[in-house]
């Protein structure tokens, strides 16, 4: 597979920083969102789930989301950790769910509280989950389309509201320390982790691998798989729409979300990623921090891994990421039950 981005070598990628649009009335449309839900208690229910998991316990928790929606959602520890954790909270890739509370165990063992977000209405192409999304779905039939015609209709409000609900569900819990959270996310998981850290001013951690909804107005012109090229087909149809589909994305690009982050980040990128391009993941890593208006930009650093696509990294990248994360929040040492 040749180079997802072949105008642009490395060492374009490291300079390069394109201007995003962004809605004059970005941090209004955001505030006004998430203020929407803010008076709402966040924790619905929280019960144990039996596993057969004998050095983790885990609880299925439902949260309110956006609209006071139900939004499910794994929480897991190290069984008879004592005292508060540091916390990761982790969103999952485009057409994924939950799943199953032993599939994703990696932050877990290493010692952290991990809550995982459920995908509300997109389960079942890769993975299962049990969150609805009850609203119209104007536009096209999946999920980056839906309500993809007016910002405030648009599945991805509803989406990055959960998750950032999901951060204030974590610090509701009993055994967190709420000043050690972090947030994690692989492809549309990447997207959603750059979003919260642009909404939220008081992670202590962000991990992006591969973000998605980032530089997406160049995106959809590059990418002809999903989730992108959902959208390009519908545009393919719908071709009087794209005024009104660009000015939807300009309100949940990660690009503007990276621009207001404060938390140390790590990203990671795969230079033959054609889902989600090696350029658009730099746009937002090159730009993070910069419209904070702190004199001393936020910690960042990125990992590129010339011959992979999509799957970046792999299992070296996650090495790197604990190693990373284990010196900002000093999880807790695994011994089993007491």
């Amino acid at each position: 597979m040749p180079y997802s981005d072949p105008a642009l070598a490395l060492a374009e990628l490291e300079r390069y920083v394109p201007t995003v649009a962004e809605p004059e009335d970005f941090d209004q449309f955001w505030r006004g969102t998430l203020a929407e839900v803010a008076t709402r208690p966040v924790l619905v229910d929280v019960r144990p789930e039996p596993t057969d998991l004998r050095l983790l316990d885990s609880w299925d928790v439902t949260f309110a989301g956006f609209g006071g929606d139900p939004v499910r959602a794994w929480y897991t520890r190290p069984a008879g950790a004592r005292g508060p954790l540091p916390a990761v909270v982790e969103y999952a890739g485009y057409g994924r769910g939950r799943g199953l509370p032993h599939e994703r165990l990696t932050w877990p063992v290493a010692g952290y509280a991990h809550l995982l977000m459920d995908n509300r209405g997109q389960a079942g192409q890769h993975g299962a989950g049990d969150t609805a999304d009850p609203h119209g779905r104007p536009g096209g039939p999946w999920p980056a389309t839906w309500g993809i015609l007016d910002p405030h209709d648009y599945h991805y409000r509803r989406l990055i509201t959960d998750a950032v609900r999901a951060v204030e569900a974590v610090r509701a819990l009993p055994g967190i320390d709420t000043g050690r959270v972090a947030v994690v996310g692989n492809s549309q998981g990447g997207g959603l982790a750059l979003a919260v850290a642009g909404l939220v001013d008081d992670l202590a951690a962000v991990l992006a691998t591969a973000p998605f909804l980032c530089d997406v107005q160049r995106a959809i012109t590059l990418s002809d798989v999903s989730p992108y090229g959902e959208i390009g087909r519908y545009l393919a149809v719908h071709r009087e729409a794209e005024d009104a589909v660009r000015r939807t994305l300009s309100y949940v690009d990660g690009v503007t979300f990276a621009r207001r982050a404060t938390a140390p980040a790590h990203f990671g990128v795969g230079l033959r990623d054609s889902v989600c391009p090696p350029s658009t993941g730099f746009a937002a890593y090159n730009q993070y921090g910069a419209a904070t208006g702190r004199p001393v930009p936020p910690q960042r650093e990125m990992h590129v891994y010339p011959f992979n696509g999509h799957e970046g990294g792999e299992a070296v990248h996650v090495r790197r990421q604990l190693r990373w994360l284990a010196a900002r929040l000093a999880p807790t040492e695994v011994t089993g039950q007491d």
